[in-house]
């Protein structure tokens, strides 16, 4: 079986998270889906690339999060989500993916 790249795992867990919280209107349950996705892509970032490398890709997802909430007020919400998970994705491919 294929391993989804990291890459897709936190750019789903932002985006997933996201949705999850808008469609059911219970922000619990998608910082749930937030956090078990940007789990998931930790362990496979400290696995291929080294805990340096998963601490800060883990800052990333964490700030791409925090970041997306005062963006999305000049871009709206669904731009703003999209654009840091596509780049929380960027960086998980060009420190974990791409030799994997």
């Amino acid at each position: 079986m294929a391993k989804v790249p990291s890459a897709a795992v936190a750019a789903g867990g932002l985006v997933g998270g996201f949705g999850v919280a808008r469609w059911t209107k219970r922000r619990e349950l998608g910082g749930a889906v937030l956090a078990v996705a940007g789990a998931a892509a930790a362990q496979q970032w400290r696995q291929r690339a080294g805990g340096a490398a998963a601490g800060a890709l883990t800052a990333a997802y964490v700030a791409g999060f925090a970041g997306s909430h005062p963006l999305a007020k000049k871009v709206g919400a669904w731009p703003a989500v999209l654009g840091v998970a596509g780049a929380v994705a960027l960086a998980s491919w060009a420190v974990a993916d791409r030799h994997a």
